[in-house]
Order: C-alpha cells, then sequence, then structure tokens
C-alpha cells in the first residue's frame, strides 16, 4: 500500500526546517479517556487549538512502509499544551503502518475507512475536539481542569495511539501535533485534500467507474499516486 506515501514524504520534508519533541509510546502513561464525548463549555475552557480564525488541520495517511512510520511515537512541533496561554494554530497528523490490507479492492477500502474512524473514538479527559471531514479541520477546546491535572500533547498522543492499536490492522503509529506559527498549515491543508481525494479516487474504482479516466474528475489524483493507476486498471480486468 503505496498510496499515501507521497503524502506522508512531503509531510515529513514540510516539517523538515522544524525541530520535534518526541516521545516513545508508553500505554501506562497515556492521558484518561473519557469513553464517550466530554462537553467543555467555553467558561471552562484554557483556549481553543484552531479557534479565533487560526489555522486547524487534520488528516491520515496509511502505509506498508515501516521506514516511514518508525516506532510508536508522539512529535509535537511547537508549544505543549501548558505553554499555551491563548488559541493558537493547530494540526494533527496520525500516520499509521499496516501488514497489508487484504487481496481485494473492498477489503482495502474498509480497512483504511475503519482505520481513519478511530480518530471519531477517541475521548481525552478536558480535550474536546470537533472534526469538520468538509475542509479537514478539527479544532480543539482545552479545559483549565485538565491544565491543572497536567494534560500535555504527550498524554493525549499516548490515548490516540492506544486506541488506533486496537484496531488490528494497525501496526504502528506515528502520531504529529503541531502548533508552531511557522507551520506550513497550508501545505497540511493541501496534503489533507490529496490524502481525502485518494481515498475517494478508490470508491469510484470500487464503483467500476468511470471507465474513460479522460472524463474523470479524478485523473491528476491517478496520475500522481504511485499505485493508483495499476489499481484502477487491475479492477478492470476482473
Amino acid at each position: 500500500m503505496k498510496l499515501y506515501d507521497s503524502v506522508i514524504t512531503a509531510t515529513k520534508e514540510q516539517l523538515g526546517p522544524l525541530k520535534p519533541k518526541i516521545w516513545a509510546y508508553e500505554e501506562r502513561s497515556a492521558w484518561p479517556d473519557a469513553g464517550v464525548s466530554e462537553l467543555v463549555l467555553q467558561r471552562d475552557a484554557a483556549y481553543e487549538l484552531g479557534g479565533g480564525g487560526w489555522p486547524a488541520v487534520n488528516f491520515t495517511c496509511v502505509t506498508t512502509d515501516g521506514g516511514l512510520i518508525g516506532q510508536n511515537q508522539v512529535l509535537l512541533y511547537g508549544p505543549d499544551l501548558r505553554e499555551l496561554k491563548k488559541d493558537a494554530p493547530y494540526a494533527r497528523i496520525a500516520l499509521l503502518q499496516t501488514a497489508g490490507l487484504g487481496e481485494e479492492d473492498e477489503e482495502a477500502y474498509k480497512a483504511i475507512r475503519d482505520m481513519e474512524f478511530v480518530k471519531y473514538h477517541v475521548f481525552p479527559k478536558g480535550y474536546m475536539f470537533r472534526i469538520s471531514s468538509g475542509d479537514y479541520r478539527e479544532q480543539v477546546r482545552v479545559s483549565k481542569n485538565a491544565l491543572k491535572k497536567g494534560i500535555s500533547f504527550q498524554n493525549v498522543g499516548f490515548d490516540f495511539i492506544r486506541q488506533y492499536l486496537k484496531n488490528p490492522n494497525v501496526l504502528r503509529v506515528q502520531l504529529i501535533f503541531v502548533t508552531d506559527p511557522k507551520a506550513p498549515y497550508a501545505m497540511f491543508q493541501d496534503s489533507a485534500k490529496k490524502s481525502a481525494d485518494i481515498t475517494r479516487t478508490l470508491t469510484h474504482i470500487l464503483d467500476g467507474m468511470p471507465t474513460d479516466c479522460s472524463s474523470c474528475s479524478l485523473k491528476p489524483v491517478c496520475d500522481e499516486v504511485e499505485g493508483m493507476r495499476e489499481l484502477h486498471f487491475g479492477r478492470k480486468k476482473q
């Protein structure tokens, strides 16, 4: 599965000039998960990540290349939660390694969607986030009480990794948080769109349409993404 590899590589290159804090995953240090969505009222919030007009980007990429993922770990580019005093820009990027996604296209698509949907089942206490899939935004409201109890991107990231690893298809997770105002959020937004387009292209393949590439609005994706054309035409031959 190399479909998303170019997006992963581009994201790492975009982050290259910035210096991250890195934490190896430890399940016992994960932030407590509420199990259900918690409401953090504005009066109880210290600030919002992606609030006040700041960027707020989220996307997920899947690969079978362990070299692109490394070990289970959390990377933070920018100030940590306890260092922030007001609304700030934000990105959360999940890079997932899988051993394989089955021999059939339907299996691969379902597996990818199941891995992506894990984010809708992560509920760190005092860390309320709202996801807008249409514009790839993830805006977070952090409670004052959670900050007093020591919430950080390290232990929130560990909670995300813990939930991702419950999916049998996920072998390793690199969870990236970005709050540095100098980070290229517009590029992250483009990467989020490209990742979504790749997944959307898979649905066209599964639907068996269109048969004429020149008439397909997603042709630029197939032209650019390694393995997409082979997957498409392999499907047509069946």
